[in-house]
């Protein structure tokens, strides 16, 4: 070989390794799907972003993240789920709809699957139990219908008079339903109460449902629901029009003009999220991280909303509460 060829050869082999190293590799991509809309989950996205950042992973920096917001329609869940899958995600974050978790737990048994719900994963056949879910899924659950019956007491505790209460579940989230039904009429009873239930799933339904607990009496209402998270405005609305103290399930719906919420963090239980998903990334399985439930629960209240429906907030109330907003 003469020198010159030589050298060419051997100058070519040279820039392969300087072309390879030029180029990054690709990030992971993370899906998020979820059945509510994107402006309506600002603060709980806020918490999960927070979570990822203490496993090191920053949005836009070393990870990217594929969203999909059913916007409350349910049915555009399986497809939204398949869609992901195809994209080959690396992990999915998924929520806001029980069943939306068992559309991506049937599109994939090989993603890592990392859900948030307030139902009970293990009743609801989502893991095998808390400590060892099992296969590709775990996740964080807010315990929603131990929940409702303690909303229930507080909202008697405001309303001491009161002897009918309502309730508002979603027919196209059976197992948050079926659980509030069976739960919140034990507690009422043990408080001398009666409750009737109302379904929706639309806002017009949502609407004729708060105007019927209205006319048949209920002192005040009760919803667990992300699709009533998604219409936290038309209900706020609707309680002052009727004048019917409602406590749904997140601090947000406060902020919006519910009277009270009780629960789990929400912006707490989705930083608990965003780290597993971050844990996943960095090579950790599902099946070995036990799902998370709520340590930090919150007790807040609107007096501005309480003052406007006509309610004197004892000062034992005001005491226990973690936040008053006025």
């Amino acid at each position: 070989m003469r020198r010159r060829e030589f050298i060419t050869l051997l100058g070519g082999a040279a820039t392969l390794p300087l072309t390879a190293s030029a180029q990054q590799p690709a990030m992971p991509v993370i899906g998020v799907l979820y059945g509510v809309s994107a402006a309506k989950w600002t603060g709980p996205m806020g918490g999960f972003h927070r979570g990822l950042g203490e496993t090191g992973y920053v949005e836009g920096r070393n990870v990217a993240i594929e969203y999909h917001w059913a916007d409350g329609e349910y049915d555009r869940m399986p497809a939204m789920a398949a869609d992901l899958v195809k994209r080959n995600v690396a992990v999915i974050l998924v929520g806001g709809y029980l069943p939306g978790v068992r559309a991506v737990m049937a599109a994939t048994r090989s993603i890592p699957i990392v859900f948030t719900t307030n139902s009970d994963p293990v009743a609801n056949g989502i893991v095998a139990s808390l400590n060892r879910p099992g296969g590709n899924v775990t996740g964080v659950t807010g315990i929603g219908g131990e929940l409702m019956p303690k909303r229930l007491e507080a909202l008697h505790e405001l309303i001491p008079t009161a002897t009918k209460f309502a309730g508002l579940v979603n027919p196209a989230n059976q197992a948050t339903a079926q659980d509030a039904m069976q739960r919140v009429p034990i507690a009422a009873r043990r408080l001398g109460l009666e409750i009737i239930f109302f379904q929706a799933s639309t806002e017009t339904e949502i609407e004729k449902a708060i105007v019927s607990a209205a006319n048949q009496g209920a002192s005040g209402l009760l919803a667990d629901d992300p699709y009533f998270e998604s219409r936290r405005d038309q209900i706020a609305a609707l309680s002052l029009r009727y004048m019917l103290p409602v406590a749904l399930s997140s601090r947000e719906s406060v902020v919006a003009g519910m009277l009270m919420f009780y629960g789990a963090n929400f912006v707490d239980f989705y930083r608990q999220a965003g780290i597993y998903v971050g844990r996943i990334l960095n090579g950790e399985k599902p099946a070995d991280l036990p799902v998370v439930q709520p340590t930090k629960f919150d007790l807040v209240i609107n007096l501005t909303t309480a003052k406007a429906l006509g309610l004197k907030i004892p000062e034992s109330f005001l005491l226990r509460a973690d936040e008053v907003i006025e």
